[in-house]
């Protein structure tokens, strides 16, 4: 058992930000793994990536770069999948 850390910046890319519906997906994805996952804001502002209220009170709109930071045994696979969901928009057409 390992307790790796990683920490990855991706940019919210789609039109609408970490509205509501993308947020959801964010926190969905994050809960699959065993880890640890917190994401920071520009203005350092940080909150549990399992939360849907601390990830709306980050308030990403299109252009923000987000830094997602986990620990734990999944940790790796979870910051990939984060930045995968990310570059795919949230599953968002824009």
């Amino acid at each position: 058992m390992t307790s790796d850390a990683v920490t990855r910046r991706f940019t919210i890319i789609n039109a609408r930000g970490l509205h509501a519906r993308a947020a959801t997906k964010l926190v969905q994805l994050a809960g699959r793994y065993d880890c640890e996952i917190s994401l920071s804001g520009p203005d350092g502002q940080s909150a549990n990536a399992k939360s849907v209220m601390g990830v709306l009170l980050l308030c990403g709109s299109m252009g923000t770069q987000i830094e997602v930071h986990a620990t734990g045994d999944q940790a790796a696979e979870a910051v990939s999948a984060i930045g995968e969901l990310i570059a795919s928009r949230f599953g968002e057409p824009e």
